[in-house]
């Protein structure tokens, strides 16, 4: 199943109409692969549909997250971004203190090691999220 369907079945769960607004933000959503703050998407989807407004956006990602598409980051910025998650693979993420790059990772001994770690404590394993902070390669390239 889609994105699309996914999305139009939990909008008809809650009870909620269908409307071309919400399929609009989805489907600009949908077509950026990064990690994007409220402004970055309604700066995208004003470029194709200017009569959406910044609440209608705001509402529909709230749905979006309920919904199960995609989910909340806050890094160290502040800012709150927002990333895919439905049919995307589990990440850690790299950031740039210095420029704000974010870069997916996985490491495979990580994920065993953070599994064996919880395991040692007695807990149960049922998600996790690393980011890691520093400073990539092109701003070390620009610093005196």
């Amino acid at each position: 199943m889609n994105e699309t369907m996914v999305f139009e079945r939990f909008i008809e769960s809650k009870g909620l109409k269908h409307s071309k607004p919400r399929l609009g933000i989805l489907d600009v959503f949908l077509n950026i692969e990064k990690h994007m703050s409220i402004d970055e998407l309604w700066a995208a989807v004003r470029i194709k549909h200017p009569s959406i407004g910044y609440a209608t956006v705001y509402r529909t990602l709230k749905l979006l997250c309920e919904g199960g598409l995609c989910r909340e980051l806050h890094f160290e910025d502040g800012t709150t971004r927002f990333e895919h998650l439905y049919g995307h693979d589990h990440h850690d993420h790299l950031i740039c203190t210095e420029c704000g790059r974010l870069v997916e990772v996985v490491d495979e001994k990580i994920e065993a090691l953070q599994v064996k770690l919880m395991r040692r404590h007695g807990f149960s394993p049922k998600y996790h999220r690393m980011d890691l902070y520093g400073t990539c390669k092109n701003c070390r390239k620009s610093e005196p």
